[in-house]
């Protein structure tokens, strides 16, 4: 777990070997392609990357016409603009002709850090779950990320793929078995669950091991895909363990804490704690400090476990 990198470079780079794979595939972007890393897939194949400006629903309309012309397109500026401003080009013109665009947001949650509360999406996720037939994966380490991406682009139809800013551990492998729609148990215990998503996995991994040294088996489970989600890894972790502890880099309203607490409430009711942004704006300050500040950490996981 000593090496990082950010899942924004991931996507960059994975980019990069897909555009000699699909000849068809083709990048857009809106003027950020330094920051979101689409200028990797631009340096190789200039003649398929479209820069449209600052522009961010005509960016996502243009994504459009060319996913129903038959390309595969990738289209990125940061999760703010995305899900936030073009949000009404998302859900009328890529959603509801199920248009082959996947949406590849980056720099979201808390750890933007220094850019400040303008620019923390809290809301991204529970936006784009709520489009019919919208994919939303929200990767948790660089390797993930490079998996899931190419799971994306192969299958058809609209995908929502939340990229961070900020470098985390990798702690997957990189033959490891990572499906699109499959939660993964990444650790296994009995005495409760702590469900993550992104890079809250890692700290899930820490708490866990803190709580094991305080006598308190945890289970830990990555769900890098909020929608579909995988309820079976959820009710079976309910059953068995009785207690969950959802991890997220997003606002506990409508995000993985709600997808999960709606499963839960169906199928198989269990005790729920919720760890995420507190229905809040964050603030400028260094990643780390506002993890902490705002109660997403290993810590705060620990804390949320006892307290079931």
């Amino acid at each position: 777990m000593a090496e990082k990198m950010a899942t924004r470079q991931a996507y960059g780079e994975k980019l990069k070997e897909l555009g000699g794979k699909y000849d068809n595939l083709v990048v857009m972007d809106a003027d950020l392609s330094g920051s979101t890393k689409t200028a990797e897939f631009k340096k190789v194949y200039p003649e398929r990357f479209f820069n449209m400006g600052i522009a961010e629903q005509n960016l996502y309309g243009a994504a459009t016409g060319l996913a129903l012309s038959g390309k595969i397109v990738c289209a990125s500026t940061f999760a703010m603009f995305a899900a936030g401003r073009a949000f009404e080009i998302i859900r009328n013109s890529i959603g509801y002709t199920h248009a082959n665009v996947k949406i590849c947001a980056t720099h979201a949650g808390i750890t933007v850090g220094e850019d400040g509360a303008s620019h923390q999406t809290f809301e991204d996720i529970a936006l784009m779950r709520t489009i019919p037939g919208m994919t939303v994966i929200n990767p948790s380490d660089g390797v993930s990320a490079g998996i899931l991406l190419e799971q994306a682009v192969a299958m058809d139809g609209p995908c929502y793929i939340r990229l961070g800013r900020a470098a985390v551990p990798v702690f997957y492998e990189e033959n490891a078995d990572i499906t699109l729609g499959k939660g993964n148990c990444v650790r296994e215990g009995s005495d409760l669950t702590i469900i993550a998503t992104g890079i809250m996995v890692n700290e899930a991994v820490l708490a866990a091991e803190t709580l094991a040294g305080e006598g308190i088996d945890a289970r830990v489970i990555d769900i890098h895909t909020i929608k579909p989600i995988d309820q079976e890894i959820i009710i079976k972790a309910a059953r068995e363990t009785g207690k969950i502890v959802t991890a997220e880099e997003h606002s506990i309203i409508g995000g993985l804490g709600s997808a999960v607490a709606e499963v839960v409430c169906a199928k198989a009711p269990a005790k729920l704690a919720f760890v995420g942004q507190q229905d809040t704006f964050g603030e400028s300050g260094k990643p780390e400090e506002l993890k902490a500040k705002y109660n997403m950490t290993a810590s705060d996981i620990v804390s949320a476990a006892k307290s079931l």
